[in-house]
């Protein structure tokens, strides 16, 4: 897993392109999954999630993704589970103070988010981690978010 994890790293800058594409078209579906029922297509589209992010990123299925923030590499995969920056015992070869044969998440997240178009998105403060959405779908949670937002400025 971890050499998929900085090969997405490495190609963040094309995983950034395809997550834009990606993205629009999850919530454009969303008239499907309403009419399905979102509760319905939970399990199916949180396992596909699992499979694929899990591969390419060893996701931890927190269910509060930022890959798109963190250079394509996720945070939860911090030994210490840090979301905003790297502790203060990155080694000086960037490497990791826990484990001390892996790169540290934030240094590798700070090379992926240099490549993206949106590279000023690591600099954002991220939110503490909702554990109560462990294991679900973010997927699911950006469309249903995205259509809260898209109605919420169509109120104003």
């Amino acid at each position: 897993m971890y050499k998929f994890r900085q090969w997405s790293v490495t190609h963040s800058k094309r995983l950034e392109s395809f997550y834009n594409i990606f993205e629009p078209v999850i919530v454009k579906l969303h008239p499907l999954w309403n009419a399905i029922g979102y509760g319905l297509m939970e399990k199916p589209v949180r396992a596909v999630e699992k499979v694929v992010k899990g591969l390419m990123f060893d996701c931890q299925m927190c269910g509060h993704c930022v890959l798109s923030s963190t250079g394509m590499s996720c945070p939860m995969n911090c030994p210490k589970s840090i979301r905003n920056g790297p502790c203060g015992g990155v080694r000086l070869d960037g490497n990791c103070e826990i484990k001390p044969e892996m790169r540290c998440v934030w240094v590798e997240a700070w090379r992926g988010s240099q490549q993206m178009k949106k590279s000023a998105a690591i600099r954002e403060l991220q939110v503490p981690v909702n554990f109560t959405y462990k294991g679900s779908s973010s997927w699911m949670r950006v469309v249903r978010d995205e259509v809260q937002k898209h109605k919420s400025e169509v109120a104003l």
